[in-house]
């Protein structure tokens, strides 16, 4: 299963930087930056901490794809 993170896209949306984000939701920078470019799996309480700063759905923000071939 692979997935798709809109995770910059919204982030910009609000203006705010990695580290923003990252101190929002109680992670490192790091680990805000290996999720946008979809190089690590977020936790569902970590997806859910960065879907409400958004306003979004977690759907909304990880778009989930089971038909990618791994």
């Amino acid at each position: 299963m692979g997935f798709k993170p809109r995770i910059h896209e919204f982030r910009k949306e609000m203006n705010l930087q990695q580290s923003d984000l990252a101190e929002m939701v109680g992670v490192r920078q790091e680990t805000i930056e290996k999720l946008e470019n979809g190089k690590y799996n977020p936790s569902l309480k970590l997806a859910m901490d960065i879907a409400k700063v958004f306003g979004k759905t977690v759907e909304e923000v990880f778009i989930f794809d089971d038909s990618e071939e791994q």
